[in-house]
């Protein structure tokens, strides 16, 4: 299992997919919006971060932190719906993965509602990047998709956590916020 992740999470992160955005009409909402945070590597090292963080918590946080992400990207894909604004979406989105790789990378330990909060606030500006990149997707179908695929990537974070423990996960950590602001300089993307 061990040899497994070593080799799988690189991979994760050299990967490309073959085509940016699925388009809704051709493949449905729901396959276009499983795609879209698995089409960009800043979604990827955020979302995985998250689950790297969420491994170091305590068992109710490895729960309560992805799915806080999870409820607060869907408060800001409403609000992209609705035609609300957010400044910043894409700095923010930059700054969560070098922000939370690094509390992967500190093992910080935080009270669980302090610790929602915080990927919180960075999963409000996730939503609303995938609320304006829709297209003609069907919001609800879209929604699913998306709130999928940022569930399994939480989970890949926290299995090659607990596939390899804590020094790995603070390694990885480190190393996606590294990748994360090589992004944010322009490297690499």
């Amino acid at each position: 299992m061990r040899k497994t992740a070593f080799i799988l999470l690189p991979m994760l992160f050299l990967a490309t997919p073959a085509l940016a955005h699925l388009d809704p009409v051709e493949h449905g909402s729901f396959a276009a919006g499983f795609t879209h945070p698995v089409s960009g590597l800043d979604h990827i090292l955020a979302m995985v971060a998250v689950g790297l963080w969420a491994a170091l918590l305590p068992p109710r946080g490895r729960f309560l932190v992805p799915a806080a992400f999870v409820v607060a990207m869907m408060a800001g894909f409403l609000l992209a719906l609705l035609g609300g604004s957010l400044p910043f979406v894409e700095p923010a989105i930059l700054a969560s993965g070098v922000v939370i790789g690094l509390l992967a990378a500190v093992a910080l330990k935080v009270d669980i509602a302090v610790g929602a909060a915080l990927v919180g606030f960075f999963a409000l500006f996730h939503g609303y990047a995938h609320g304006g990149e829709m297209g003609s997707a069907g919001a609800l179908a879209y929604a699913g998709g998306f709130a999928l695929a940022t569930a399994v990537l939480h989970g890949v974070g926290i299995a090659f956590g607990d596939g390899l423990g804590r020094i790995a996960i603070r390694t990885a950590g480190a190393a996606t916020a590294l990748a994360s602001l090589c992004l944010a300089a322009g490297i690499g993307g």
